[in-house]
């Protein structure tokens, strides 16, 4: 069975597909328990749910961050590489339509990628910026790790979904994304991004550098 014959097959189910509806327009990954609520079903019901999900490259599953006893909750969000025929919009298709906008307006990149930014981090809550930054660049599919020491933050990008393109003209690519992370931290607050170390993403992560500023500060 082909992918798309696979996700087609996930998406059968009417359950199924408001399942990953709600996971899609979800603002940041969302836990079984809140899906549980919203559909009034068992967590075992989700569980097999989101599990077909997940095996059909729809939706992807991550541990939550431990917090207090117990085990760390799984959390859930759409695949970035959800094919765009299923109501998401893809890597590249989002990138195409940033490039649009560049060719368009005629504005640098990282005016584009600001714009796109505050509407990406719209829905999430201020005061928690590394939180916002991790969630729209894991989102984009660059599969980020967060190291902080006091108020500087690093966000290692381990993946690139645009390593090709980004190779080729790196000052509109990575330019673009770099833009988007500087309006993440303007919309919700609380950080500066310093820049991007841009590296070779097959063989190193590229490098956001920020760090962490009172009201006061700013």
């Amino acid at each position: 069975m082909s992918g798309v014959q696979e996700q087609a097959r996930a998406l059968g189910d009417p359950t199924r597909h408001a399942i990953f509806r709600h996971v899609v327009q979800s603002s940041s990954p969302i836990s079984v328990g809140e899906l549980t609520d919203r559909f009034e079903l068992n967590h075992n019901a989700v569980r097999q749910h989101l599990a077909k999900l997940v095996a059909a490259g729809l939706v992807l599953e991550e541990r939550a961050a431990p917090s207090g006893r117990g085990r760390p909750r799984f959390l859930y969000s759409v695949d970035p590489a959800a094919e765009s025929r299923w109501g998401v919009t893809g890597p590249y298709e989002r990138l195409s339509l940033l490039l649009t906008e560049v060719i368009r307006s005629r504005e640098t990149p990282v005016e584009i990628g600001r714009r796109a930014g505050r509407r990406d981090a719209a829905d999430h809550p201020q005061g928690d910026p590394s939180a916002a930054l991790m969630a729209v660049t894991a989102r984009g599919g660059f599969e980020p790790t967060l190291q902080q020491r006091g108020s500087d933050v690093e966000v290692l990008l381990h993946s690139c979904p645009f390593v090709n393109v980004a190779l080729a003209d790196p000052d509109i690519v990575c330019e673009l994304h770099h833009g988007i992370a500087i309006g993440v931290a303007e919309h919700v607050g609380g950080m500066t991004i310093d820049g991007l170390d841009r590296h070779d993403p097959r063989r190193a992560p590229c490098r956001l550098r920020a760090h962490l500023v009172d009201h006061d500060d700013r």
